[in-house]
């Protein structure tokens, strides 16, 4: 039996240390007491996830990651980040820690080139297109790894191959989704913390109508936010990391919210693919809908933002746009506005980038494709309007945030322009801004309730989730125990059964209890069979000579979402 209790511990979802110990009082003393104790905690797991709010010195956190991991153990770090947010790294690695530029690379021979040089950074097209092979190097960090969403799901499984035995590697980004559970999945199974189709199965039910529509079961809900809290943490001040730590300095600044809602005329009615015509459009109706909305309310948007910059004009502002033609319209309405855009050659605008940062521009226009995730524009800029509005709520988001940050000093004013055909729209991303606040807060709690957990403390924790109440009911013909099989078989006599009735769950497929006990919480086939060890020679001992066992068995399909096959398979019952 204490075997057997053994291993039902092993079966507990928790992320492993593969790293090394090191005293935070070693880290770089120009970091800030809640930066050092969570690079600390991140190499001692050795692959890890950091969640840090906006303007805490996430950049400054993953430098010191990889700077650690060489000089420990020789070789060279990469860090990957999006276009146009290399002079962040440059910035703090210079100016802050002391320490060399990080180079750029485009390709491995500039890698070799460089191979005095401890720390490199490049962008994640590089990695995609095959030019740099991440297996080179001891340590890697995903700066805003919140972008693959956009490179889409063949570029993630791309990367979880390309990444696979990197023996120190983190993600680092200030907006995981919480209202996404796969994007935190997506980031355990790139970490190899826990395969994607494994932790799905695990922790979530699935709707029948929509295979993607996670709900964690309810008796898993606690179970699975401390198995994220063991490789990922999650820091929306100081004080997360240690009550003893202050807060001075990251209290964000008063936020303003001024909704422009406009209305444009029709001049003729809209055809539907019936053939019947339609008084009003919705842009929540369809993708095309939405486009055609978009498209023909663009010089009035642009209107609406010339007006909005002529009332203030001894104002910053960034205006945040989707289409090329957006970005045409802008020019032709706003004098002086300065623009990038993605075909402009990488060092133009990645100049321009830095110029708007440091105040030398004035009015800014940018995709929040280019400019949306890693720029620091609060010291220079607490203006923004967003020239039109979508269902991307983590473009959105990460826009508001690249002047409404610790360090701004001023009242961030954000202009939202939208017709009023949009308005569907509108009250979905304000509703998920919502919930993103709800559960980023939750999420934080955890930290804030555990600290920055080592694997035995939340072992404690979890431990409570093996056992199962025995309970037994009997009368005049029957005889009924509820129990976990295997420590019931192990009291029955031998040879004491006339027949064996049963279907034994599938080993992760299912999962009917929250006990680690039961025989679907397994990682795989094979620790499922490991369990049944334990299970079926006593199947054979209390059963009488001559008798049978019947056990149900069957094809088990797997889908495509889970598997990354992007088809169904199965696994043969025999």
């Amino acid at each position: 039996m204490s075997d057997y209790m053994e291993f039902l511990k092993t079966k507990m979802a928790i992320a492993g240390d593969s790293g090394f110990e090191i005293d935070p009082n070693e880290l770089n003393n120009a970091m800030m007491p809640h930066q050092r104790d969570i690079v600390a905690w991140a190499l001692r797991g050795g692959r890890r996830a950091i969640f840090a709010k906006f303007g805490l010195g996430k950049t400054i956190m993953e430098l010191e990651f990889c700077h650690q991991v060489i000089k420990k153990l020789g070789g060279q770090a990469l860090i990957i980040m999006p276009l146009g947010v290399k002079q962040e790294f440059t910035h703090d690695a210079v100016e802050i820690l002391g320490y060399d530029r990080p180079v750029y690379v485009k390709t491995m021979a500039e890698v070799f080139e460089n191979n005095d040089k401890g720390i490199l950074i490049t962008n994640y097209e590089r990695v995609r297109d095959g030019d740099i092979d991440v297996s080179y190097f001891k340590a890697t960090s995903l700066d805003e790894a919140a972008v693959l969403r956009s490179f889409g799901s063949k570029t993630y499984q791309e990367f979880l191959k390309k990444f696979s035995g990197v023996p120190y590697k983190i993600v680092a980004t200030a907006t995981p989704d919480p209202n996404k559970y796969k994007e935190l999945i997506h980031y355990a199974g790139y970490l190899e913390i826990m395969d994607t189709g494994q932790a799905l199965t695990r922790f979530f039910q699935r709707a029948s109508t929509k295979a993607n529509n996670l709900t964690l079961y309810p008796h898993k809900e606690e179970e699975f936010w401390l198995w994220v809290s063991s490789w990922a943490v999650f820091v929306s001040k100081p004080s997360d990391v240690c009550s003893e730590y202050s807060d001075d300095g990251y209290d964000l600044p008063p936020l303003k919210i001024n909704y422009h809602r406009l209305t444009k005329e029709k001049k003729e009615l809209s055809i539907e693919r019936d053939g019947q015509s339609r008084l009003f459009d919705d842009a929540a109706a369809s993708l095309q809908d939405e486009a055609r909305i978009k498209n023909r309310s663009i010089k009035e948007r642009v209107a609406k933002a010339a007006e909005i910059i002529a009332a203030s004009p001894g104002d910053s502002f960034i205006l945040w746009h989707d289409l090329e033609e957006e970005r045409h319209e802008i020019k032709r309405q706003i004098k002086d506005v300065v623009d990038i855009y993605g075909s402009m050659d990488i060092d133009l605008r990645e100049q321009r980038v830095i110029d708007f940062a440091e105040g030398k521009i004035k009015l800014f226009a940018t995709k929040k494709i280019l400019s949306g995730s890693g720029c620091n524009f609060q010291k220079h800029c607490h203006r923004a309007i967003f020239v039109g509005i979508d269902y991307k709520f983590n473009d959105f988001i990460q826009a508001v945030h690249r002047i409404y940050r610790f360090l701004q000093t001023e009242e961030v004013v954000i202009d939202i322009i939208h017709m009023d055909e949009e308005d569907e729209i509108l009250k979905q991303l304000l509703e998920k801004w919502k919930r993103f606040d709800h559960q980023a807060e939750k999420m934080s709690d955890i930290i804030r309730k555990n600290g920055l957990s080592s694997v035995d403390s939340i072992s404690d924790k979890m431990k409570r989730s093996i056992g199962v109440d025995r309970v037994e009911i009997q009368g005049n013909h029957y005889r009924y125990i509820n129990n976990d099989c295997i420590l019931e078989l192990e009291k029955m006599e031998k040879n004491s059964i006339d027949e064996i009735v049963t279907s034994i769950p599938f080993g992760n497929h299912y999962e009917y209890t929250p006990s680690y006990n039961d025989l679907g919480h397994n990682e795989d086939n094979g620790r499922f069979f490991e369990q049944m060890d334990y299970l079926t020679p006593n199947l054979l001992r209390v059963l009488k000579p001559g008798r049978v066992a019947c056990i149900h068995v069957k094809d088990r399909i797997l889908f495509g979402n889970a598997t990354g096959d992007g088809i169904l398979t199965s696994i043969p019952s025999i």
